[in-house]
């Protein structure tokens, strides 16, 4: 049986930052329920503001992979050419797992409004 968390956790164990993403997402140690109702609240509205952040992450990635598009037309080494794309893919992975983490929690996010 897990101990139920006291008022005063600070929310940092209950996130983790991915590199990848450049964002915290949720790293939780034990099943939902076993959390107080007060810790869950604060994991939801930590989560809603990180959650807020994500459509202006993926618009700067957007704007990279534009620009990253427009260097490839110009492109004539094919090695670099290939580097490009190869970006260009690894930045349109991150924008759809970030999509993916937005809209996978917007339930969650509801429950802090609801």
């Amino acid at each position: 049986m897990y101990k139920m968390e006291g008022r005063g956790e600070k929310m940092e164990r209950f996130f983790t930052y991915d590199n990848r993403l450049g964002i915290k997402i949720p790293a939780l140690e034990r099943e939902w329920t076993f959390y107080s109702e007060k810790v869950q609240q604060d994991i939801l509205l930590t989560w809603e503001s990180i959650r807020g952040q994500i459509p202006d992450k993926i618009q700067s990635l957007e704007k990279s992979i534009n620009q990253k598009q427009a260097a490839l037309e110009d492109e004539t080494n094919f090695i670099r050419s290939c580097e490009l794309n190869s970006e260009i893919g690894e930045l349109a992975s991150i924008i759809n797992d970030l999509w993916i983490w937005y809209r996978t929690n917007e339930e969650i996010s509801k429950k802090v409004h609801g």
